[in-house]
């Protein structure tokens, strides 16, 4: 028996949160650990007609870093439509086998741990993804690629990554490729001005899937799948949430997912497989 939308139904879209230390209560007894994202997202979401919802670090703890309960995060997926994987810090490299570089940012354990049981259960699902910023680092981790652990040390000539501008408006271009998914998603390919907040980087690109966006230093930036088994999965290294009340490409992105998400639970409601939204739009597989 599925527990996803009825037909109709606002989709429901999972937002992933990060872990933090910090309250009022702090000041006088043990720290007390918090889920957070920010509301851009959300407002996000909502704007391109679905029904955000937060998913909190239930994977793991302080108490159990490593490990968790991704059974709970799979029941979790189940009742989603759809999954947003957000930004926040670095990505612990031993979960693509390799030593800590001397320049990697603070890393969550917990949040590790609830990204890689969520992709896992949205992978099984077929569930529709969008990655952001470190988003897409999880889905490169989570297919099986890797990532550059610090752009600055390790890419000769790399352009800054990390602006010092309000995330609302762009800092450098990206370059779309024609034919990808996300340039039909977009209805442009070829440069395209965006934000960045970003040390880190896809490296290697999973098995079944492509490169859709490069930054003018070779920087990846932005990967879909291509293997018909994953379905809907768009990662990109910016932030559409910061730009969207602005900017039409980001709200695309927003819709991309929400549309998908919808004719996936519309289908599944009806018992039989159709082809998606952005699929009959853009002829796309």
């Amino acid at each position: 028996m599925t527990s996803r939308s009825s037909t109709g139904a606002r989709p429901l879209i999972g937002i992933t949160t990060g872990t933090e230390i910090g309250g009022a209560w702090t000041e006088n007894s043990l720290p007390h650990e918090k889920d957070y994202t920010w509301r851009d997202y959300s407002a996000g979401v909502a704007a391109a007609g679905g029904l955000p919802v937060l998913l909190p670090c239930v994977a793991g703890g302080s108490a159990e870093p490593d490990g968790g309960d991704a059974a709970l995060v799979a029941e979790t997926i189940a009742r989603l439509d759809g999954l947003i994987l957000t930004g926040g810090r670095d990505v612990d490299p031993r979960h693509y086998g390799e030593p800590p570089h001397a320049r990697l940012g603070a890393i969550d354990p917990a949040r590790d741990a609830l990204e890689l049981a969520a992709v896992a259960a949205a992978r099984a699902r077929r569930l529709p993804i969008l990655g952001i910023c470190r988003g897409i680092q999880v889905l490169a981790v989570a297919f099986g690629g890797s990532l550059v652990q610090d752009l600055g040390s390790e890419v000769a000539g790399a352009i800054r990554h990390e602006q010092r501008l309000d995330k609302r408006r762009p800092s450098h271009e990206v370059s779309v490729e024609p034919g990808s998914r996300l340039a039909a998603i977009l209805g442009r390919s070829g440069a395209l001005r965006v934000n960045s907040y970003h040390h880190q980087a896809v490296r290697r690109v999973p098995d079944g899937f492509r490169v859709s966006a490069t930054a003018p230093d070779g920087v990846i930036e932005a990967m879909e799948a291509v293997d018909p088994r994953y379905g809907f999965v768009v990662g990109v290294q910016w932030h559409p949430e910061g730009l969207w009340r602005g900017d039409d490409a980001s709200r695309r992105l927003f819709r991309a997912l929400v549309a998908e998400a919808a004719a996936d639970a519309a289908a599944e409601a009806a018992g039989r497989s159709v082809p998606t939204l952005l699929s009959k739009q853009e002829g796309l597989p």
